[in-house]
């Protein structure tokens, strides 16, 4: 028997009292905010000394790439990490292609249903709604009133500026539209958060109550000046060039290829003022080739400097990269939804050249973040690369709204909001 089966067997059998609520959080993912915000909660409800159980159930691979949060639970009687198994893991892999989402969806909820029923869970919050908002929608029972953090809503970007939908695009709203309103129905549905305010404004027209936003968490900066020195001297970035960042997944959907494309059309001598950092790791493994083939040719056609640094930073060092930065790069090809690196550019102080689609082209736009253009296309992506070179970066931005976007998505905030509505 494993030792997170061990814990749930001992929790269990003190969990007689009906009064005592036991709340689950069920996250099977490994990347960026997912690990973050679980590690955001565990603090929060140990800082607060919260009453009742938290059974946090995820992957294998997260109890062995992430025991500093694991190990949260080792000085807690009342939060259990619970793995599911390495054959339930098995099974989701086998369904990861983009055909099998569905019956990816309907394995998921199985395993949703199966721990919160053993577990006797009292509250369950879905840590990501997304992939399971399909099969809810198509009615079923939960052992327990269930919550669920709702990432990625396209139905109402029909309001924003200068957005023209796909073909694909004009289904998913049809598709979000119908879900929404079945799940929204569902007496066993608590709450539901989601990241988006626009979202959420239009949505409480009809379901007040059950919607809240969620604002994205981004924690307080906490590092010197001479960190991001340091980092600057041990990347060897010449002291004349303006830096600009790329952090995170490298991978197509951030915009990694456009990117490097634009550089190619950019006046050598504004080249000469460019370093590109790349931190990260690229997604999938096997494209780091084709990146670094890119690079090469774009270093033997112009006099830019570009730094690639492919391995996962962990989160306390994850700041002095963007307060070594000028400009944080956002170039996201369509992408639906919010993205940390808004907050954490603005946490540092720094603009923002970013895509123009959906949510975070709103963002950038209503808070001044930085600059927004069509990064599907190089050339726009070399337009906004040449007002900051030519420009100061501070020019292009507003500090004074850089600052009140992070003040309302302070992690103490996030962690508040989810527990109040639990």
């Amino acid at each position: 028997m494993s030792k997170f089966s061990e814990t749930i067997e001992l929790s269990l059998e003190g969990n007689q009292n009906n009064s005592d609520r036991r709340i689950m959080l069920f996250d099977l993912d490994l990347r960026g905010h997912h690990t973050i915000y679980i590690q955001h909660l565990l603090r929060y409800w140990c800082q607060q000394e919260m009453a009742g159980h938290l059974d946090v159930v995820v992957s294998p691979e997260f109890c062995q790439q992430h025991l500093n949060i694991v190990n949260i639970a080792h000085n807690h009687k009342n939060i259990n990490f619970v793995a599911i198994s390495p054959r339930e893991q098995a099974v989701l892999k086998s369904l990861d292609s983009f055909s099998n989402r569905i019956l990816r969806a309907f394995q998921e909820w199985h395993l949703i249903y199966k721990y919160a029923d053993y577990l006797r869970t009292t509250q369950c919050l879905i840590m990501c709604f997304d992939p399971v908002l399909f099969r809810v929608a198509l009615g079923t029972k939960s052992p327990c009133p269930f919550s669920g953090i709702y990432f990625r809503p396209i139905f109402h970007y029909v309001n924003f500026t200068n957005y023209i939908p796909s073909w694909r695009e004009h289904i998913w709203h049809w598709r979000d539209k119908l879900c929404l309103s079945r799940i929204l129905s569902n007496s066993q549905l608590q709450t539901l958060f989601c990241l988006d305010s626009f979202a959420v404004k239009s949505l409480k027209k009809s379901f007040a109550g059950k919607v809240v936003h969620l604002a994205d968490p981004v924690p307080t900066p906490n590092q010197s000046q001479l960190q991001s020195e340091r980092l600057k001297e041990s990347l060897n970035i010449d002291n004349h060039r303006q830096v600009f960042l790329l952090f995170g997944s490298l991978s197509r959907r951030k915009g990694i290829f456009q990117l490097l494309e634009a550089i190619l059309l950019l006046p050598s001598t504004l080249c000469q003022k460019l370093c590109l950092v790349l931190s990260g790791v690229p997604d999938p493994a096997a494209e780091k080739e084709l990146i670094e083939s890119k690079i090469t040719a774009v270093c033997q056609s112009q006099p830019v400097q570009i730094i690639s640094f492919y391995e996962f930073i962990p989160e306390p060092d994850v700041q002095a990269y963007f307060n070594l930065a000028d400009v944080v790069l956002a170039p996201y090809q369509r992408h639906v939804g919010m993205s940390g690196i808004l907050l954490l550019a603005a946490a540092a102080q720094k603009p923002v050249l970013s895509s123009n689609y959906g949510l975070m082209g709103e963002l950038v736009q209503n808070y001044k973040l930085g600059l927004a253009v069509d990064s599907t296309v190089p050339a726009e992506i070399a337009k906004g690369l040449n007002q900051f070179l030519l420009k100061s970066p501070s020019q292009l931005c507003d500090l004074s709204s850089l600052k009140a976007f992070v003040e309302q998505s302070s992690v103490e905030k996030f962690a508040s909001t989810v527990f109040q509505y639990l």
